[in-house]
């Protein structure tokens, strides 16, 4: 009988989520935290590979990179900076990539071209055609970046019940009341209460942000989507994104 009664009234702990246990290892619980990388280092080589477009084992320097990209993700991530750990470390992982790519060619055309200039033989053409061809490299990396921020921004938008076709429909037409929308974003995000609860309710907080702002009620009703987006690039790790807005509020 007592089987049966654990079975129908277990009393065991519930595990904790991914998220639970990042929380742990912030606190400082550092055992965990080893046996979290230990955990996901498939998810990290998998990552890794997506961007060199090849296999990714352990012994790769990129692979090195990505754990220290994970880990960074661990000790950063919080909830308002993704829907969940690993789509955060995604994006971490794969900039860290792209950076760490993007350096060694930059080593590696110094390298060609101090080479060529000690041989006298060598044209200047192929020079050109070298540094051409990095360059064409970096600008791959780079669209790959702008892409992955992309996706990942579409996916805390879904988050929130938007879409980008939300953004375009509900977006300031003028040029005057987007900057007004993005400085409406930035009072949110330096007010932690009203952040929170825009975080954790998905809605945004009119009532309480018309008090902070030089705009009525309505304005920030009717440019609420739009505004909500503001927040999560604002508060997100997103590089390009980020530029967009400070191209808007100093243009």
């Amino acid at each position: 009988m007592k089987p049966v009664l654990s079975l129908l009234f277990k009393t065991g702990k519930k595990k904790p989520t991914l998220e639970e246990s990042v929380i742990s290892i912030q606190q400082g619980n550092q055992k965990l935290q080893n046996e979290l990388i230990a955990q996901y280092k498939p998810f990290v080589a998998k990552t890794v590979s997506s961007v060199c477009k090849r296999y990714i084992d352990d012994k790769d320097d990129e692979f090195s990179i990505g754990l220290i990209a994970f880990n960074e993700a661990i000790e950063k991530y919080s909830s308002e900076k993704g829907n969940s750990l690993l789509s955060f470390a995604e994006l971490i992982i794969k900039r860290k990539v792209i950076d760490y790519i993007r350096k060694e060619a930059r080593n590696a055309k110094n390298v060609k071209m101090d080479l060529q200039e000690g041989e006298e033989h060598e044209s200047s053409q192929s020079m050109i055609e070298a540094e051409l061809s990095i360059d064409e490299f970096n600008r791959q990396l780079e669209q790959e970046q702008r892409r992955e921020e992309i996706l990942h921004f579409k996916g805390r938008l879904k988050s929130f019940g938007l879409s980008f076709s939300d953004l375009l429909e509900h977006s300031p037409k003028h040029f005057d009341a987007r900057q007004n929308a993005i400085r409406v974003a930035y009072t949110l995000v330096t007010h932690q209460e009203l952040k929170e609860m825009l975080f954790q309710k998905k809605q945004l907080p009119v009532k309480q942000l018309e008090k902070l702002v030089d705009v009525s009620r309505k304005t920030v009703e009717r440019n609420r989507k739009y505004i909500i987006a503001m927040v999560i690039i604002i508060t997100g790790d997103y590089v390009y994104l980020k530029d967009y807005l400070k191209g808007v509020l100093h243009s």
